[in-house]
């Protein structure tokens, strides 16, 4: 039997603030003084600071267990610059209404993943803040009152002036040279490798369970390394040490291994852009 939730609006948070400092308990303050009733659930706060793309992918993933409510979304290397505040707004039923943060490519994605942006509100600076302001807090200043402000039901025309959806900052996509290349999107905590690649890449590219493929990194300075992968359905496919390549559950492409580290088996960095190659091998080579 299906069930039906019908979810009260809740803020959905995300940010590169960690948990070492006061940051975090300090929005969540401020959502509680402006919506008190309200609910905060956290989504991450450990965004590797100042990584906008790892941020945006981090959203990304959450969309499908996004209820109705709005996110506030803060990695923001340019607080305090001529970079926009803005509040997107989104149509998808059952969702999201809005989603609050700097316009710098960190939101769009999630747009995307919801069904677009319909609206788009450039965010003023409220006028009672309760707090010191700052030219480097404005997820304290402007995005947490802004966040609370609508998901407790304020006119939005009361936040800011509106501007063209297709204004918005997006992330720049980078091309791959010498065959078919995907971006690393994330390396997760226990160093497994995302990939820019849905699933069906896996198979677009012919690599089918158990075979087998080279993949060729390439550094931001121009080094290469290669190592050999196999296409698996599950960590424990694969032997000790082994590269495996499998679909993981964001439904994306992935160069895992068995409890350890790809990242650190390719050399990885983390979110340098870094290029993979994957070419189908003939399985007697390995």
């Amino acid at each position: 039997m299906s069930r039906r939730f019908d979810a009260s609006p809740v803020i959905f948070f995300l940010s590169d603030y960690g948990l070492d400092d006061e940051f975090v308990g300090v929005v969540h303050a401020v959502l509680h003084r402006w919506a008190p009733q309200v609910p905060v659930i956290d989504l991450a706060h450990g965004v590797p600071p100042y990584d906008v793309a790892s941020g945006a992918a981090m959203l990304e993933r959450c969309a499908p267990v996004l209820t109705t409510g709005v996110v506030l979304a803060v990695v923001d290397p340019g607080v305090g610059t001529d970079r926009l505040g803005v509040a997107v707004g989104l149509s998808r039923p059952g969702g999201p209404t809005w989603l609050v943060g700097p316009d710098n490519g960190l939101l769009v994605p999630l747009a995307d993943a919801l069904g677009g942006a319909s609206s788009v509100l450039v965010l003023e600076r409220p006028d009672d803040l309760g707090t010191q302001a700052g030219s480097t807090f404005d997820g304290r200043d402007l995005f947490a009152p802004a966040a609370a402000r609508l998901v407790w039901g304020d006119p939005p025309g009361e936040l800011g002036a509106a501007a063209p959806v297709d204004s918005l900052v997006r992330l720049p996509v980078h091309h791959g040279t010498g065959g078919p290349s995907v971006e690393v999107r994330w390396v997760d905590r226990f160093g497994n490798v995302e990939l820019d690649l849905d699933g069906s890449g896996l198979d677009e590219l012919g690599l089918a369970l158990g075979e087998w493929a080279e993949v060729t990194v390439v550094g931001p300075t121009g080094a290469v390394t290669t190592a050999r992968g196999r296409r698996v359905a599950a960590f424990g496919d694969l032997a000790s040490g082994e590269l495996g390549i499998l679909v993981d559950s964001a439904g994306r492409a992935a160069l895992v291994v068995d409890r350890d580290s790809a990242a650190h088996l390719l050399g990885l960095g983390g979110s340098e852009a870094i290029r993979l190659v994957a070419r189908r091998m003939d399985p007697a080579s390995t």
